[in-house]
């Protein structure tokens, strides 16, 4: 008898059970948006802000599932009128039919689907890409590290990729539960069954159980079901740390350029002595982020942006003539919380966050539309009197910028 392998088992999981669940009804109301791959996001982080959305552009959603990302930058390109392709790739015949059912409901035709994993890419003939999108399937597969090679393998040169990894740390009480599992409710049983007992061990969990003092996993919870055997019943399941993904990336020809949110991976938000902060903070990127992990303890997933460009992609504020823009928010009513000595607070999964913005940040907010550069917000402010010179502006814009990207919500981009 030959035993089914380990991405067979996988392919089954999600045939049962496509997730996240999603209806496709639902798109008439709304657009889920994430990340990573908000086109804002690709373009800030990828592509120094510089994306000209009038040529051609290829993304691959490698690993679609039921369709967030492949949905979100599918319709986001067509928004932009980029004359822009979209491949979702998933091994899953059940979650490729919701997202298509999906787009149908929009209307997108920028779509192609393609049933088959991500392992066979090097072979499949598909043609490269701008942008790669890889959500939480990298550590679903047996050697990750293939899986890694196998995106970079299809990816332009100046292209870069967005994915999600479990975090380590932030997992807290899993791995533990999914062993109990083996034996309580193992593959033998029917589906259903395992996903009885594993609410019934749940239900009876002592409090000093690490899952049970992790408030932070509600996959199980929010999830349904499919939520559920995702997090704990998984047949192939790991996590990573961030060395491990610097190390990985490396391998496969990429470099890290930034993990998301970006003040969760600065050492000075969760450090309060200034010596350690500002010796830590001077580290590299990766060396940075990995310092970060260990003191929060808390991340449950890695967002992270990487390239094989050999140049600084990131868009930064140094030039004027950036454009903010913000990401999924309203630049009004964002400038109307933002009372002067009042802070910046952000619930980083249990760690409160506060950062004190610079006198200016509700006045300069008030003019983030999108269109105007860095130094015609300056002009627009003038316009309405009481303005500092030139260097104390950009010394606040500078420090508003950072402390609003931190928490993704302001990005840059430039006029193509």
């Amino acid at each position: 008898m030959t035993l089914p392998s380990p991405m067979d088992e996988v392919r089954a999981q999600y045939e049962a059970l496509p997730y996240p669940p999603r209806d496709p009804r639902d798109e008439a109301i709304r657009l889920i948006t994430g990340t990573p791959s908000h086109i804002l996001e690709i373009n800030h982080y990828l592509f120094s802000g510089r994306l000209n959305f009038m040529r051609p552009f290829r993304a691959l959603v490698a690993g679609g599932g039921t369709g967030d990302a492949c949905i979100m930058l599918a319709q986001q390109l067509v928004d932009r009128r980029c004359p822009g392709e979209v491949v979702y790739l998933d091994i899953s015949t059940a979650s490729r039919a919701i997202c298509e059912a999906r787009a149908k409901a929009r209307g997108l035709r920028n779509i192609n689907f393609i049933t088959g994993s991500l392992l066979d890419l090097p072979s499949m003939a598909i043609g490269q890409f701008d942008y790669i999108d890889c959500t939480g399937v990298l550590h679903h597969l047996p050697d990750p590290a293939t899986g890694m090679r196998a995106l970079a393998s299809v990816l332009n040169d100046d292209g870069g990729v967005g994915v999600m990894l479990y975090g380590e740390y932030g997992r807290s009480g899993v791995y533990p539960l999914q062993e109990l599992l083996r034996t309580l409710a193992p593959p033998s049983m029917a589906l259903e069954d395992r996903i009885a007992m594993s609410k019934r061990l749940i239900r009876f969990l002592p409090t000093t159980n690490l899952f049970r003092r992790n408030p932070y996993l509600n996959d199980h919870v929010t999830g349904g079901d499919a939520g559920l055997y995702d997090l704990l019943l998984h047949s192939c399941d790991r996590a990573f740390t961030v060395p491990e993904i610097g190390t990985m990336a490396q391998q496969a020809g990429l470099r890290v350029v930034a993990f998301l949110e970006p003040v969760r991976y600065e050492p000075a938000t969760y450090m309060s002595d200034p010596i350690i902060a500002r010796q830590a903070s001077s580290l590299p990127l990766v060396e940075r982020a990995a310092f970060a992990e260990r003191l929060a303890g808390n991340l449950r997933t890695h967002v992270f942006y990487a390239t094989r460009a050999g140049f600084d992609t990131v868009a930064r504020p140094e030039d004027t003539s950036a454009i903010p823009v913000l990401r999924e928010m309203d630049a009004q009513k964002l400038a109307a919380g933002l009372q002067p000595g009042t802070p910046l607070i952000a619930n980083l999964d249990g760690f409160p966050w506060r950062a004190q913005l610079p006198p200016l940040a509700a006045r300069i907010v008030s003019q983030i539309d999108g269109r105007k550069t860095v130094a015609e917000i300056y002009t627009a402010l003038g316009a309405q009197g009481g303005l500092p010179q030139w260097e104390d502006y950009y010394t606040q814009f500078e420090d508003l910028y950072v402390k609003l990207n931190g928490v993704n919500h302001l990005l840059l981009r430039f006029r193509t």
